[in-house]
């Protein structure tokens, strides 16, 4: 138990730390998932790379030769071969980067005829403009053949006449020489389009809109199985004729026997569910498909309900096997009334659901495993037999669970020889399987941090701390009169654990702050699991969490809003005891309220009592919280000296443990002084400080009831039932 200044954790709450990881550990190099394609590699870099330069090749092609018109080429050859006419050249003009140049060409040699043009080399010289001039240079030329010369025997005479002799005659180009590079382009192309439309109709694509975002981990990627689940043998227990029936489904089908198509694990979160699954699938041998409820949502409509046809053809594709969907809430809820018409699309999905678990035969080897921490939004046709057959508790594990799984996750860390894990489990309540990791990974942190070569019990005591209230903040400033009325308050919580039965022994109280709210706190730990709460023990804890309030009152002349919590918690109690428990003077009758419409569907709340009723439970849950107050007043009032000495040491040395402040008690209280309910004396339903008789209390229950019937008749008490309490206290 712990009671933070403004956040106290009271046990009618039923309020545990729970978290989303699993109970036992994941052994080294298990539960891989597949991974995605990795990213493109050096061989994709060059195929890109290749397809680029094609495609700049093909469609920006740069000129490697001059164009010399058909005219001006003859012009040219007729003036003579250079051996025969050194000096015969034509002069032209042509653009090159939007400029206009004046090009001299001379010296024609090395001709080659071709069907459709004629190249060769020439040399050029720029006449114009100047900046442009580089002297006489050797180029390539080309020129296009005119459709009416294309007689090969006149234009090698041509030459031949003119003195020409090195003229020859070029082979036309063959098909893959014409028509290879733009066929490799087109080639690189389709192969880039088929390993891209690979990639984007994976799961979890935007293309693949239908296909199921399942993740299938074969045999040797699960690695888990019962040995590596602690703390929750009923379930593995539950579980063992599934994997009877995987293993050899032929000794359940020779009897007729049918084994169930669904299995649904609900309990808190953090518990192991998911970790049970995988150890079925392991244990099974089988291949493991998982997904979340929540990846069958889709922004468009009609791809939740083909995702799950996806999911169910795939799974019977590997049969046997084992389809695992957590947070089967987030898919499986409570279908809404015909009035409301804005879930279509997930009642859709959910529809889908139900017919392919009706659709595939309880033979066929799959087998669907959901889990959830929030069964009772499950819509009632999905928990019906023949989907979901079998429904397992994972519930929060016991003081032998906590050990056992303490154990499997101690595995990991170096503990010292000196640590005590039955210990350690009696000191965690409420604890499942994800905060006992948490606890052994943050001692293992703290360790560390001090240079030590073990986790010994110092580092998972305050392990345990973090984990419950959080980081300790100590250079936090708080000024001394929010100290001493913190101190006040945290001595009036402490004191009456000490001094009531019923309540769980007192560990530790301090002033530091931790975490995001808590000033201060008052850690009482249970010896041991506790499933059920006396009307006695509910009113100790009631008395305890309204001490720090009344603590305060009597030694800071006011209230302070860090008992907001405080009295929140009190007065949930005292509803509770009234509507829910029969422990008031209303009678063993539960007064509830009514939640579903005709439909079925979760609606408004209306009361199914009257306003006369209602306003007796808001006057009886009145009575049990001003009852309370007069002991606890009574109780401090009595013990005013230990509660100083308590708020004295807590200013001085900010902390205080056990022993501490049952020292502090013993010298400041003659005669009998600690009755904590579970040493000193047996658990009573009254408390021994207040002294009050048979007679007072007879006195005070016929003086509410004088009230009562004063009230029903329209006469005014002359004392109203908390001064005649008040009265009594005093």
């Amino acid at each position: 138990m712990l009671n933070h200044h403004g956040d106290r954790m009271s046990p009618a709450d039923d309020t545990k730390r729970s978290s989303d990881r699993e109970s036992s550990p994941k052994s080294k190099g298990r539960n891989r998932e597949r991974r995605p394609p990795r990213g493109p590699g050096l061989l994709w870099y060059m195929l890109v790379g290749l397809a680029i330069s094609l495609l700049i090749a093909s469609f920006v092609r740069a000129p490697t030769s001059d164009e010399i018109p058909y005219s001006e080429l003859v012009r040219l050859v007729k003036q003579g071969a250079p051996e025969q006419n050194p000096d015969a050249a034509i002069e032209l003009e042509r653009t090159e980067m939007k400029t206009t140049l004046r090009v001299r060409y001379s010296n024609l040699r090395d001709i080659v005829i071709r069907p459709t043009e004629i190249v060769g080399k020439v040399d050029r010289e720029i006449l114009a403009p100047e900046d442009r001039k580089k002297g006489v240079e050797t180029v390539s030329f080309r020129t296009a053949r005119l459709g009416l010369n294309n007689d090969d025997n006149a234009l090698l005479n041509l030459f031949l006449d003119n003195g020409f002799t090195n003229v020859r005659g070029g082979e036309p180009p063959s098909f893959w020489e014409e028509y290879g590079p733009q066929l490799l382009l087109l080639g690189l192309f389709v192969v880039v389009l088929f390993f891209l439309m690979r990639r984007v109709g994976g799961p979890g694509s935007a293309m693949a809109f239908g296909r199921s975002r399942g993740r299938m981990y074969a045999q040797e990627e699960i690695g888990v199985t019962f040995d590596d689940v602690a703390g929750v043998d009923e379930a593995v227990e539950e579980v063992r004729e599934i994997v009877e029936f995987l293993k050899k489904p032929e000794k359940y089908q020779a009897l007729g026997g049918r084994i169930p198509k669904g299995v649904l694990l609900v309990g808190p979160p953090g518990t192991g569910k998911t970790l049970l699954a995988k150890a079925i699938a392991g244990e099974a041998g089988v291949p493991f498909f998982s997904l979340s409820g929540s990846d069958f949502v889709e922004m468009f409509v009609g791809v939740g309900a083909a995702r799950v046809r996806d999911m169910f053809q795939q799974a019977q594709q590997q049969a046997p096997c084992i389809v695992f969907i957590d947070e089967l809430d987030a898919l499986g809820k409570m279908r809404a009334p015909s009035v409301v018409s804005g879930q279509d699309e997930r009642e859709q999905t959910l529809n889908a659901l139900l017919v392919e678990m009706d659709g595939f035969s309880s033979n066929s080897g799959v087998i669907v495993i959901a889990a959830t921490n929030r069964p009772e939004t499950l819509d009632p046709a999905l928990l019906r037999p023949g989907r979901f057959d079998r429904h397992i508790l994972v519930d929060r594990p016991d003081i032998r669970g906590r050990e056992a799984i303490l154990k499997v996750h101690a595995k990991e860390v170096k503990l010292d020889p000196s640590v005590d894990l039955a210990k350690v489990a009696a000191m965690t309540p409420g604890f499942v399987g994800a905060d006992l990791s948490n606890l052994i990974n943050e001692a293992a942190l703290l360790a560390a941090r001090n240079n030590k070569e073990a986790v010994g019990m110092e580092e998972l005591t305050e392990a345990i701390e973090r984990v419950i209230a959080g980081l300790e903040k100590r250079k936090r400033v708080i000024g001394e009169e929010e100290k001493r009325r913190l101190a006040y308050h945290e001595s009036g919580h402490a004191l009456l654990a000490m001094c009531l039965p019923n309540t769980d022994p007192v560990h530790k109280v301090s002033i530091i702050p931790r975490g995001l709210q808590a000033l201060g706190y008052t850690m009482q730990r249970p010896e041991g699991d506790r499933y059920l709460w006396t009307k006695a023990e509910l009113e100790s804890n009631i008395k305890v969490l309204l001490a720090g309030t009344v603590a305060e009152e009597m030694n800071c002349d006011d209230i302070s809003t860090g008992a907001a919590n405080d009295l929140d918690r009190a007065t949930e109690i005292a509803r509770r005891m009234v509507t829910e428990f029969g422990m008031s003077r209303l009678g063993p009758i539960v007064y509830r309220r009514a939640s579903d419409t005709a439909d079925g569907f979760p609606g408004f709340q209306t009361p199914l009592f009257s306003e006369t009723t209602a306003r007796e439970i808001d006057e009886e849950i009145r009575r049990i919280i001003r009852t309370a107050l007069d002991d606890v007043r009574t109780i401090l009032k009595k013990r005013a000296a230990t509660l100083k000495a308590i708020a004295e040491r807590l200013i001085e040395k900010e902390v205080i443990d056990q022993d501490e402040l049952r020292e502090i008690i013993d010298e400041t209280t003659p005669g009998p002084t600690i009755v904590p309910g579970t040493e000193a004396a047996e658990p009573r339903s009254t408390t021994t400080d207040r002294q009050i008789t048979r007679d007072d209390s007879e006195q005070l229950d016929a003086a509410e009831e004088e009230n009562a019937d004063r009230s029903e008749t329209g006469e005014a008490s002359e004392n109203p039932p908390d001064q005649d309490a008040r009265k009594l206290g005093e």
